[in-house]
């Protein structure tokens, strides 16, 4: 440990719109249960690129103790999954771990795009994948409907590529959410074909 700048997120003020999150080139940042979190003390450099992203004020820096901060993320760092299986066909809709949790919807071309996917997006959360293009999203949506209803997760958030076929299992998130679980927050990100994030929705509740 040593004393040095670092990020402090005031919850009370964030509104989780993910700017903050975006303007991370470290991953340090990440949105989870609605809220902007320090999801890594290593991971932030202080130097504050999203302390001007925030339009509610609720990012600070601080000088105090905190572990070292790592300058080649992504290098040397652990996995994130904490689960198996992952794929939304396989998934029971009673997993254990899918209960209370902030879930990760991820099409599954995002994480061959995206090169920080396990720390910036996978870090603290369930995760199922799924294709809408190969698979039946008619058939995704009746097992999303079912996962909420059984899960009740904390949050959701779904990641899609920017391709059009992708916008399909965004929707069935969303409505799957509406009709079972409909006061969750919903978060949609999208993700550029060059990994980058399009665009951070948070999609109101019916």
């Amino acid at each position: 440990m040593a004393v040095r700048k670092i990020i402090e997120i005031d919850e009370e003020k964030c509104d989780g719109c993910g700017l903050c999150a975006q303007a991370c080139h470290e991953g340090a940042i990440q949105i989870v249960g609605g809220k902007a979190k320090l999801v890594s003390e290593s991971y932030c450099d202080g130097l504050g690129d999203c302390l001007g992203e925030c339009p509610r004020g609720a990012i600070t820096i601080l000088e105090r103790e905190a572990a070292p901060f790592d300058a080649a993320p992504g290098g040397d760092r652990p996995p994130q999954l904490r689960q198996w299986p992952v794929q939304l066909m396989l998934v029971p809709p009673g997993a254990p771990f899918l209960k209370g949790a902030d879930l990760l919807v991820t099409a599954d071309c995002v994480p061959f795009a995206t090169a920080d996917y396990h720390h910036r997006y996978l870090a603290g959360k369930a995760t199922v994948v799924g294709c809408p293009k190969l698979d039946d999203i008619q058939h995704y949506y009746e097992k999303l409907k079912e996962m909420f209803r059984e899960a009740r997760p904390r949050s959701i958030t779904v990641l899609r590529m920017e391709v059009p076929c992708c916008g399909g299992i965004a929707k069935a998130v969303e409505r799957a959410r509406n009709e079972t679980v409909s006061d969750t927050d919903l978060q949609v990100i999208t993700i550029g074909i060059r990994g980058e994030e399009e665009s951070v929705e948070s999609i109101p509740s019916p």
